[in-house]
Parts: structure tokens; sequence; C-alpha cells
């Protein structure tokens, strides 16, 4: 069955926000008009409406998450009704028990592409059991590297294909935030993530209290939202921060905030192959990020950003004000970023990449 022919199921965990969801609606702009049909379910979020908007269908699936097993055994009735109903030949898994209620529910017709987005080291035998047998994509080196070493899969079935994000070409607006909040004249500092554990928002908050006492003139974004909002408000609030310390909630145009901050900050724990410092660079702005898996791949250490070790403020604070006082290095690093954007990053390589491992499955699976 030839690409145009396939009819493709892209199964993840949410809609919500993140790189993942972004992957998700990149793939349906990518394949829509190549395949004969694209859907998409999940537990639903936030970029349900991109889907309506591009017309994809969207069905809602009890978050896989959870391992309560009438939510499983649900779970997989409907992915089941969807496949018969939807007569699925493909299907694309974007979370690991996605990979794994994709290999219960799958039969020899139906060809299994799974994409790995993050580095974990538990779970591994229904990590490997879901993951085997199916075409992998890792969005990064040490995404592969993980998949091999700790759940010992096949170095051959995994392709790495780096995450991308679209160039910057819209007109810079004054966003609502920055004129409320007079920024005019204040070295301003973004973190941009779902507020969770994993993207160390704790840290980042005491780091930015550290810097305000030595440069009052700052202002520190938090771009996002998550479960664990109101612990870091309440933080917020603690360390008599709340009036250079600004939470902005879910924004859509991450671009157009970043192109309004002097630097960006990537405060994580883990990390597979991020978004966020592309999405940085591609905007001209360099980064400080953590010195962990996936994001150090993108990160090149006083080359097009800086690195420092994961949960540690101190040393946090330390590059912020290094990149506030030295402006001459800032230059530097945001020329790079935006030079290794181009040349690693672009939409139209990723693009490019998808397209080849696609029309290179379906030849696998006509022979």
């Amino acid at each position: 069955m030839k690409l145009e022919e396939q009819k493709v199921l892209l199964f993840t965990r949410t809609m919500g926000q993140g790189g993942t969801e972004n992957v998700v609606l990149q793939l349906c702009e990518i394949l829509k008009p190549r395949v004969n049909k694209i859907i998409v379910c999940s537990s639903g979020g936030i970029n349900v409406k991109k889907l309506n908007s591009m017309g994809i269908k969207h069905y809602l699936t009890p978050d896989i998450a959870g391992k309560n097993p009438y939510s499983m055994i649900k779970t997989i009735a409907i992915l089941k009704g969807i496949i018969k109903k939807e007569k699925i030949t493909l299907v694309h898994s974007h979370h690991r028990m996605a990979a794994f209620y994709s290999r219960l529910i799958s039969n020899k017709q139906i060809i299994r592409v799974s994409t790995a987005h993050n580095i974990f080291e538990d779970k591994k035998r229904i990590t490997h059991w879901g993951y085997k047998g199916s075409n992998i994509i890792a969005v990064g080196n040490e995404v592969k590297s993980n998949l091999t070493k700790i759940f010992r899969l096949n170095t051959n079935d995994i392709k790495v294909i780096f995450n991308a994000i679209k160039p910057f070409e819209k007109k810079i607006e004054i966003l609502d935030n920055f004129e409320k909040n007079s920024f005019n004249g204040k070295v301003t500092i973004g973190n941009v993530g779902r507020l969770s554990e994993q993207k160390g928002m704790e840290y980042f908050i005491r780091a930015a209290v550290e810097v305000h006492n030595s440069f009052p003139s700052t202002l520190f974004l938090i771009v996002g939202s998550g479960e664990d909002e109101e612990k870091l408000r309440e933080l917020t609030k603690v360390l008599c921060a709340e009036d250079f310390i600004k939470f902005t909630g879910y924004q859509e145009n991450v671009q157009q905030i970043m192109a309004q901050l002097d630097f960006v900050v990537l405060s994580s724990l883990w990390e597979g192959f991020p978004l966020t410092p592309i999405e940085s660079f591609s905007v001209s702005k360099t980064i400080i990020g953590t010195n962990i898996s996936g994001t150090n791949e993108i990160i090149e250490n006083y080359k097009n950003g800086l690195l420092v070790e994961p949960k540690n403020s101190n040393s946090l604070a330390i590059k912020m004000k290094e990149l506030i006082v030295d402006t001459e290095l800032r230059y530097k690093l945001e020329k790079q970023a935006y030079i290794d954007f181009n040349m690693k990053f672009s939409f139209e390589k990723y693009k490019e990449n998808i397209l080849d491992f696609y029309n290179k499955l379906v030849i696998k699976y006509e022979k």
C-alpha cells in the first residue's frame, strides 16, 4: 500500500501544551496532504482546537498514564473501535504507554511507528515489550542510546530525527503582558514550559531572587501552566518575589514572547530533546539550560548558549548574571544560536526527514 493510501492514527497521551503535542501537530500538517486519512486520539487538551482548525478528526480516549484496570480495558475497546471504523493501516504512537497499547490492538496488517520523546530508566519490561517490533523514531541521539542501552531495543529499528520549529516570520507585536508590567528598560528573562516537577521551575524562581538582589532592574517571566502552578506561585509569594516574577499562563505565541526577552532559561531536571532551546534559537535568542541528556545535544556551552548543573539555583543565578553583564558574549551566543537553528533544526529539514522515513517505511511493507 502506497503512502497516499495509508489511513494513519496518531496516538498520544494528551493534546495539551508541550513538545510532544507540537510534534503531533507538525506531523498532521506534513502528512495530511500525502495520506488517505489522518486522525488523532488522546485524552484531550487545548490543542484539540488546532486539530479542528486543520480539519483533523480527534477521538477522546482515557488518560493512558493511568493503570486502573477498568480504564485500560475501556481504552483497548475504544482503540479497537477506532481502528475498525476508520480502517486504520498505520498507528503512530507518541508515548511509551501508547506504544504498549498499539502493540496490544494491532494486527499483522497494521504498520506500527513509535516516536520516543523522553529518556527513562524505569518500567523496563513494559517499555521493551511496547516498542519491540515497532519502527521507532528517536527525537535525539541520547534518546536512541537510552532505548538501546536501558531497554535493549535493536539499534537498527531506531531512526534519529531531531525535533524542529518553524521559523519566526511574523512582525513582533508588543504583548499585553509587556505593556501592563512596564518591561521597558528592564532585563527580561523567561522560562517557558509546563509547570511540573520535570521543568525545575522552583530552581529558576530561587535563582531569580538571587539575581534580582544584585540587579533590581530585572524581570522574570514564567510562561506555561501545569499541576505545580499553585505551589510555584506560593513559593514566589513566600520569597517576596511577586513584583518581579510574573506568571503568564499558557501562551500559544511562544516565539513572539521569546523574541521580546533578553534571553531564555530551561531549568529542566530531565528531557528527551526539548523544543524550548530550538524555539529560542529560531528568534536569535540564546539560552541557559541544564546540562542533562537531550538538552546538551542542542546547547553547546559558550558556543550557542550556557549549561549549568540541574537543581543548582546558585549556579543558574551566576550564569544569568554573566549574561546580564556581558552583552558581547550574549550577542556572540545569539548569532551562533540562529545559525545552528537554520543548519540543524529547521522545519523544512524535519519535514524532509519525516517524509523520507514514511516513504521508505511503506516501501518496506510492500515487499
